[in-house]
């Protein structure tokens, strides 16, 4: 298959049942880097969100009944389109959502691996053979797909969000529809148009792009065919979605809002925790869930750290996504940035100090926002309280072990963690102590197919990616059989 442009992966319908479906009402999709409108996308309404369950429930048997290779071939080709088109799907990721192109093929590798992972997910799906209980019974268990699945994704990664849950789904023998982010659709509908060009059978993928985020997402929710749900976004909006879930008591797998900790004890790397930081920190311009929302760093190292972190922001360079050598572009849209100035203006007028940044950019224009490093943070600020959700470093002290630990976990969520430390005892005491899903040690990069991504508390139900990944969209069945005497 040869690389298509992308112009030609740009699609703007519906896709339900193998086929590109017209709406007339239709809403723009914006660059956030020019404010250019690049494309008017079909805006679905409930009625279609309820065809395309119908199409997936048509398709369900048929793929069902695929063998488990017949499946992982069918996603193995997905794979390599992804892979074989990476640089258009890239640029067209960068033109609706904002981050540097060579991030956003970064993405779309990181995608596709989840399509990968889970195409060879499919055969090693194994049950179990019980021991004897009874004279004359054999007890086996067995895994099946649990049915039509929908999902609804998130604009900040607008491909691999999608992949992470469609790719365990059909490898699992599960059909789907997908809503994806009214802000970035045109990405996912581009995975539509390889999925049929590469032979996933009509009606086992469907997507329906709206703005109608509440009437669609309770058909999504509340349809009776529909066995399993799973949703990545705020946690507001996804206790709401798991009421509505809960009308037919559906599975359901949520990932929600993080309030990540970054912690520097006094024997950490202090170059390591900084270069570490700026990774985690940086991507896609802090609009990312995992993010290191709150640093906090022992007292008395925090003076040499505050310095080092502050010579790598100064090299930052930040620019429209297409341009090279950007390490970030602008935030998503005008509520975004104002939801970062506030939470800065608030921290400052309530004692912190900003060190650097703290504005926008307006030279590059009104949504890129300058690297910010604000000191003198405390708990009860909005600022150590919400997810910031930009390119804001918020820092805080600590003075020993015990206070960073119950400052990492003053908060009701915890889906990522992170610190820096270098004595083995700390680290394993530090370790189990965190109260969070996924935890990175001296590594602020923690994302990868093989590991299950989640959080505790309120940042989520359930796991993507890994092993673990697969059963979410499994059910397990226990068979019983008599007669054997």
């Amino acid at each position: 298959m040869t690389s298509h442009s992308m112009r030609s992966l740009t699609k703007t319908n519906a896709f339900i049942d193998g086929h590109w479906v017209p709406v007339d009402q239709r809403f723009k999709v914006t660059n956030p880097a020019t404010g250019e409108v690049i494309a008017e996308v079909a805006d679905a309404d409930a009625a279609l969100a309820e065809r395309a369950i119908e199409a997936a429930q048509r398709a369900l048997e048929g793929w069902q009944k695929k063998l488990p290779s017949e499946r992982a071939a069918i996603l193995r080709r997905w794979f390599d389109a992804m892979q074989q088109n990476k640089q258009a799907l890239g640029e067209l990721m960068s033109a609706e959502q904002g981050k540097p192109v060579a991030e956003a093929i970064g993405e779309i590798e990181y995608g596709a691996s989840f399509v990968e992972w889970f195409a060879a997910e499919a055969e090693r799906s194994y049950g179990d053979i019980l021991p004897l209980q009874d004279q004359g019974k054999r007890v086996w268990i067995t895994k099946q797909g649990v049915g039509v699945c929908t999902a609804i994704t998130p604009w900040n990664f607008p491909n691999a969000m999608i992949t992470r849950k469609v790719a365990p789904a059909l490898a699992a023998g599960c059909t789907m529809v997908v809503k994806p982010p009214q802000l970035t659709p045109l990405s996912a509908l581009a995975l539509a148009q390889l999925a049929s060009e590469v032979g996933i059978p009509d009606g086992v993928l469907n997507f329906v792009p709206s703005t109608d985020a509440k009437g669609v997402g309770k058909v999504l929710t509340e349809h009776p065919q529909v066995r399993k749900f799973t949703f990545t976004g705020s946690t507001a909006v996804g206790k709401k979605l798991m009421q509505q879930c809960a009308s037919n008591v559906k599975k359901v797998s949520f990932e929600l809002g993080g309030n990540a900790p970054f912690i520097v004890f006094d024997d950490a790397d202090l170059e390591l925790a900084v270069e570490q930081l700026m990774i985690c920190k940086f991507r896609n311009a802090g609009q990312t869930c995992i993010s290191a929302n709150r640093v906090l760093v022992q007292e008395s190292v925090a003076e040499e750290f505050t310095k080092k972190l502050q010579e790598k922001l100064a090299k930052l360079n930040v620019g429209p996504g297409h341009k090279e050598d950007v390490d970030y572009g602008p935030l998503i849209d005008k509520d975004a940035i104002e939801k970062v100035q506030c939470l800065v203006d608030e921290a400052l007028e309530q004692g912190a100090e900003c060190v650097t940044g703290g504005k926008v950019l307006a030279e590059l224009g009104e949504l890129f926002y300058a690297p910010t490093l604000i000191t003198g943070v405390n708990a009860q600020m909005s600022i150590a309280q919400e997810e910031i959700f930009g390119p804001v470093i918020a820092l805080q002290t600590f003075e020993n072990e015990e206070e960073g630990i119950r400052k990492a976990n003053d908060t009701p969520f915890g889906l990522a963690g992170y610190f820096c430390a270098e004595d083995y005892r700390r680290i394993e005491r530090v370790s189990s102590a965190l109260q969070c899903g996924m935890l990175g040690v001296n590594a602020g990069a923690i994302s990868h197919a093989y590991n299950a991504f989640g959080g505790v508390k309120e940042s989520g139900i359930g796991r993507e990616g890994s092993r673990y990944g697969l059963a979410e969209y499994q059910e397990t069945k226990t068979i019983t059989l008599g007669g054997f005497a």
